[in-house]
Parts: C-alpha cells; sequence; structure tokens
C-alpha cells in the first residue's frame, strides 16, 4: 500500500502521524528537505534521499515542511492467510481515517496491487465508511499488459484510475537497447536484466512497437506514452528521466495523438508479442 501526503507547500512546519497495522512495516522516504521523526527507539532525522526502515508498532511522528512526504505499509505475510491479510487492511483504513480526519490526507492508492486484494480493500471501505481507494499504481506499458486482465474491468467499474508505472518498460521501448546494447549509465548498466524484463522474446516485441513507430513516424517513447494514455482505465503514466534533455524530449509527447491506423498496428504487434515478460 502507498499512500502520499500532500502539504500545502508553504514554509510552515506540518505535522503528521501515521500508523499502520500490526502486520505491516513502514518505510519512509524523504523527496525534499529534512525531517525529523521521533519513534519509540529515539528520534532520527532524515536528509533528502534518506530512507529509514521500522516496525510499524512503534507507530511515527513526523514534524516537518516538506512538499510530499511518501509513506509505504507493505505485507510481510509469508503466505495466504486471509484473516490476518484483512484484518492487516482493516488496521491500515482506520489508521487512514483518522488522518483524514485530521486533515493530514484527502486520498490513498494502492501500489502493485492484485484485483482481490483492491476489491477487498473497496468493499472493507463501503462497510465501514472508511476512506476509498482512490488509484492503483502497477506496471503498464506496450510490452506489459497484464492490468487488461481482471484490474482493467474493476478499475472502469470502481472509478479506481491507474497510475502505470514503468510505461516506457524500464527503457526497452526507447529502443536504446536493442542490438545488445548497453548505454553508458543507463539503467540496464546497473541492472543487466531490467528487473526480469530481458527476455528472449522481448526483443523481436520491442523491434515489432519500434517498425510501428517508424511507419507512422512518430517517436517510440511518444508513441509508447501517449498509447497508454488512450486506455480508458488511465489516470496517469509515470515516467523516468535523468537528464534534462530526456525529460524535455518526453514532453513532446503531449502534442501527439495516434491515428487509428497507427492503434490498429499496435494492435496487432500486441496479438503476436503479448506479455514478452
Amino acid at each position: 500500500m502507498r499512500v502520499f501526503v500532500n502539504a500545502d507547500g508553504s514554509t510552515d512546519d506540518h505535522n503528521y502521524t501515521i500508523q499502520v497495522g500490526n502486520n505491516a512495516n513502514v518505510n519512509i522516504q524523504v523527496d525534499k528537505g529534512d525531517v525529523n521523526v521521533v519513534t519509540t527507539q529515539g528520534n532520527i532525522n532524515l536528509k533528502s534521499g534518506k530512507n529509514i526502515h521500522m516496525d510499524a508498532n512503534q507507530g511515527i511522528y513526523m514534524k516537518s515542511s516538506l512538499m510530499k512526504i511518501q509513506v509505504d505499509g507493505q505485507w510481510t505475510e509469508t503466505s495466504q492467510n486471509k484473516t490476518e491479510t484483512l484484518a492487516n487492511m482493516e488496521d491500515c483504513l482506520e489508521a487512514l481515517q483518522k488522518q483524514v480526519d485530521k486533515g493530514n490526507i484527502r486520498h490513498f492508492g494502492l501500489s502493485n496491487e492484485s484485483a482481490w486484494g483492491t476489491s477487498q480493500w473497496l468493499r472493507l471501505s463501503e462497510d465501514r465508511g472508511w476512506p476509498r481507494v482512490a488509484t492503483i499504481q502497477n506496471e503498464y506499458s506496450l510490452l506489459c499488459r497484464l492490468f487488461d486482465t481482471d484490474l482493467a474491468e474493476l478499475s472502469a467499474n470502481e472509478d479506481v484510475g491507474l497510475i502505470a508505472f514503468s510505461p516506457l518498460a524500464a527503457g526497452l521501448l526507447t529502443g536504446k537497447y536493442q542490438n545488445n546494447a548497453t548505454p553508458k549509465g543507463s539503467r540496464k548498466s546497473l541492472s543487466p536484466d531490467l528487473g526480469g524484463r530481458t527476455t528472449e522474446r522481448v526483443w523481436p516485441a520491442v523491434d515489432a512497437y519500434l517498425k510501428v513507430a517508424a511507419k507512422h513516424d512518430v517517436d517510440s517513447v511518444h508513441m509508447s506514452l501517449a498509447w497508454c494514455l488512450t486506455q480508458p482505465f488511465m489516470c496517469s503514466a509515470i515516467f523516468g528521466a535523468t537528464q534534462h534533455e530526456q525529460l524535455e524530449h518526453i514532453l513532446k509527447m503531449t502534442d501527439v495523438e495516434l491515428s487509428q491506423e497507427c492503434l490498429d498496428d499496435i494492435a496487432t504487434a500486441h496479438k503476436a508479442n503479448a506479455m514478452p515478460y
């Protein structure tokens, strides 16, 4: 589960209290500025880009002037125990309700969640009147369309929009890794298999989409992102850029509108190369 807490951007300090269930752990990532964290183990001061990990039962008090504080509660179960899982969800939702009541958060979203899991979060929030899931952040791209199965149906019918991460498939859809290339400083230079994405089937799949982009005279990056935004369940697509030039190039996709012929060719390429990793 992922919770985003947004301050108003002023220089005044803001107080946040986040506590999740007994079976969860808490990670705090500082995106900007610093944070003073008070736990049962003492005070911790975090600078930008640092992380801490602690047991959720400690409780956390944060005082900061951050624009954004990110809190992750991740499951620690080692087996599919339905009773424990649902109890954990209830603990989390009850804690989130307290933060809504205090005015610290407005909405929350899930990340890397399943259709069953999302449906349970929704059911519990509606049964108890607790905060309702607003979004789900799962991987989605031309190369990874698992969301198109059961989650797409749930998303459309329950109004839980997708915030797609890795819409360029960790850079594969840029074409920069074709022909066994590994550009210096690229993600592939740090993680050769790109998190398990560099399978034998992925290279012809990327080739197929690059050919579609070339055929319709559209940049492959722009095509990949523009295609994501055509999906009816899409809220937004999260992309990454390590250089300013990359960011400038990506942002040009806002002017791109894919033709029906291009969309048809994408569909054909997908049928021939479904789920290559």
